[in-house]
């Protein structure tokens, strides 16, 4: 038999879930079950923490003390770029390998880059905002109405100037 989970230990479990549904319990079950937690409970305050990111796949910190679970969520930056898309919802069960062809702005682009900064191995802004450009590229959309390699070669031309933090 496993030995006793001590209830004033901190755990934490990271999940990818769909922003705004509640999950399979099934798959919350094993992870959080052992802790003493229920798995519906748990499904349904993540569903309510994930209201914003409706029909977005992203990550979840749930912080478990005292069995009591703290819910926070870890965008990633694709996760954030196609949130500046501000593209309307869309069912997921119908629409697969969906093309995001939109265009965000600069501004958008430095606003995600300061949210993922501690996340990022960058050594500046600037390196993150190529980060960003570059899952930018990879998602298919255009900043400014350019194409995100073409902002990159005028970041390192210096022709567009990124603030220092």
């Amino acid at each position: 038999m496993p030995p006793k989970i001590d209830p004033s230990e901190i755990v934490v479990v990271h999940l990818r879930v769909v922003g705004g549904e509640v999950g399979a319990t099934s798959a919350l079950a094993p992870k959080i079950g052992p802790l003493g937690l229920s798995p519906k409970k748990i499904g349904d305050d993540i569903c309510k923490a994930t209201q914003d990111w409706k029909g977005l796949r992203i990550t979840v910190r749930l912080t478990i003390q005292n069995r009591q679970a703290k819910i926070d969520v870890v965008p990633s930056a694709s996760s954030l770029i196609i949130k500046a898309l501000k593209e309307p919802l869309r069912d997921r069960k119908k629409q697969k390998h969906i093309k995001h062809t939109g265009n965000i702005t600069m501004d958008d682009i430095i606003g995600i880059a300061r949210i993922m900064r501690d996340r990022s191995m960058a050594r500046q802004l600037s390196g993150t905002c190529k980060e960003i450009l570059g899952t930018t590229h990879s998602v298919g959309c255009t900043v400014d109405g350019k194409q995100p390699s073409a902002i990159i070669e005028e970041i390192n031309n210096g022709q567009i100037e990124i603030p220092s933090e």
